[in-house]
């Protein structure tokens, strides 16, 4: 396997219900610092830690710091195309988004070096 492979982190965890997602968004940072490159991809729910308000998210001030890092850095966020909202409060900061199917999701797996699930 070679090591420019990028390393994914795979989100599917509700960030309302959930500190776990949060903390995938800090693995994913930390992974960009360590110099690396990263893929992240979110699936159902964790599409919420893209929403304006993150008041209901757990852990909401923190989503907002590592989303801000990682637009910093240019880290892209690929989003299950069947799961984004069409909420006029969603992404209003305006992350590069990258609408995925399930194929290119998987598409995403084989091509990386390590995939981190949450």
């Amino acid at each position: 396997m070679a090591d420019d492979q990028p390393i994914l982190v795979l989100i599917s965890v509700d960030p309302r219900e959930s500190h776990r997602a949060n903390e995938a968004m800090r693995i994913g940072l930390g992974i960009v610092s360590g110099e690396h490159d990263v893929t992240l991809v979110l699936t159902g729910p964790a599409v919420h830690l893209l929403d304006e308000d993150t008041d209901d998210l757990v852990d909401g001030d923190d989503v907002a710091k590592f989303r801000a890092n990682l637009k910093a850095v240019g880290v892209p966020f690929h989003v299950a195309a069947d799961a984004v909202p069409t909420a006029a409060d969603w992404n209003t900061e305006g992350h590069r988004v990258i609408p995925v199917s399930a194929s290119d999701i998987a598409a995403l797996v084989r091509a990386s070096r390590r995939v981190l699930v949450f």
